[in-house]
């Protein structure tokens, strides 16, 4: 798996010539309502096993939690699935709010 800091995500969004990874959030919803980056899609972690066919294995996907460990441990069971394109976002959703938009809610 690879590893993305928050401003390296937000290069990566607003560049347009780069096509957008899937921002999977394994945050449950009560998180996930409090502050999430926009365009996300949610699973909570917990649930990653049952709806893993969801998910496009080519595709880019940077996982999504509140610091990072949560998101670590999907990016591996993905790896582990056969995804290749994996990434995880250092410090998660806070280092989001620290880093890039500090108007975030904070939790």
């Amino acid at each position: 798996m690879q590893h993305i800091t928050a401003p390296e995500l937000a290069t990566w969004l607003a560049d347009p010539s780069r096509p957008k990874p899937l921002l999977l959030d394994v945050r449950e919803n009560w998180e996930f309502e409090t502050c999430h980056i926009e365009g996300s899609t949610q699973i909570p972690m917990n649930l990653i096993p049952i709806r893993v066919s969801e998910l496009d294995d080519g595709q880019d996907i940077v996982c999504v939690c509140h610091h990072g460990a949560r998101s670590m441990q999907v990016a591996a069971f993905l790896e582990r699935n056969g995804f290749s394109n994996i990434t995880n976002l250092t410090g998660g959703i806070h280092a989001w709010a620290v880093q890039v938009d500090p108007s975030m809610p904070k939790y």
